[in-house]
């Protein structure tokens, strides 16, 4: 790969990207990407969030090279992946959804015949390095037929990285992969974040997207609907949760919460939803005590990923 003269702004970006799959058969047309406009930063750990079918697949494959666009552009690492072709392929490693490994490779045998694909030196290769660092190299002269689900997905990512590309887009990676493997996993992919890989994951596990992502961007329909730190992201919701455990044992309803969201819990602690630009946790205090209920112990759940995800794409 022919490095630009100096690492761009961003690792990818996508302006006015389009794409129709035709018609075929009984199945009509489908807009699957609607003119998205879209800029990953440099050194980002990005999350490409969506439901099923909202195009998240679609946008990857055709930064892959799997699926030609029908309009807008695209640059990987400032290459325009229809005007130089080979360095954008070259900038970015994919890990799939779908496992697709040839069971008659061992893993050794694999990375080696990847790195042959993408033009790399035999003496710049990597393999044991990168076999090492994802948990197989003791599996290296395994056929890969042999392998669990967990280390074929491990492979995936070793596979994507064998032309050292300093873009990597991981695809539900976690997918059927047990808890130990999970945390090897991400413990590999914070260490090349921390080398200055760029990170693109989509995942349904949104708390592994909100530990690990920095910005997080949700598509849905084939539209970008929200992109913004994940912080921010998660702030837009303006309620928060007041639970509070009572001395003792309350009967609901309790008057005086009408405006609120009341509900009570199998522990027997009852819950006040709320919105922060219009109550204070002080001013919700003063009314339960006013109702009549001593408190026993009382905590705030804030919202989380999950259900900014659900309000922005229900």
């Amino acid at each position: 790969m022919n490095a630009a003269a100096s690492p761009p702004t961003y690792a990818i970006e996508a302006r006015g990207l389009d794409k129709t799959y035709r018609a075929q058969g009984k199945a009509p047309a489908t807009h699957a990407l609607k003119a998205v406009d879209l800029a990953i930063p440099r050194g980002s750990f990005f999350g490409l969030l969506g439901p099923n079918g909202a195009g998240k697949s679609t946008f990857i494959n055709i930064l892959g090279g799997l699926v030609v666009k029908s309009g807008g552009r695209a640059s990987i690492w400032g290459h325009d992946i229809d005007a130089d072709p080979m360095n954008a392929r070259g900038a970015i490693g994919i890990v799939p959804q779908e496992i697709n490994i040839d069971p008659f490779f061992t893993p050794a045998e694999g990375l080696e015949l990847q790195a042959g694909y993408y033009g790399v030196p035999k003496a710049e290769r990597r393999t044991e390095e990168i076999l090492r660092a994802v948990g197989l190299w003791d599996k290296r002269d395994a056929y890969a037929r042999t392998l669990s689900g967990g280390m074929k997905r491990r492979l995936l990512v070793a596979k994507a990285m064998v032309h050292s590309p300093p873009v990597l887009v991981l695809d539900e990676p976690t997918a059927g992969v047990d808890v130990e493997l999970r945390k090897q996993l991400w413990d590999y992919v914070r260490s090349l974040h921390a080398q200055g890989v760029t990170i693109v994951l989509t995942t349904h596990y949104l708390e592994e997207a909100q530990e690990l992502c920095d910005t997080i961007a949700i598509i849905n329909h084939g539209q970008v609907i929200a992109c913004e730190p994940t912080p921010q992201l998660i702030g837009r919701l303006d309620r928060k949760t007041l639970v509070v455990t009572p001395q003792a044992p309350i009967a609901p309803p309790i008057a005086g919460f009408k405006d609120l969201t009341f509900a009570m819990r199998p522990t027997g602690a009852f819950t006040l939803t709320y919105k922060t630009s219009e109550h204070s946790v002080e001013q919700l205090l003063d009314r339960v005590r006013a109702a009549g209920v001593a408190i026993k112990d009382l905590s705030i759940e804030e919202p989380d990923l999950e259900d900014v995800f659900v309000e922005l794409t229900a």
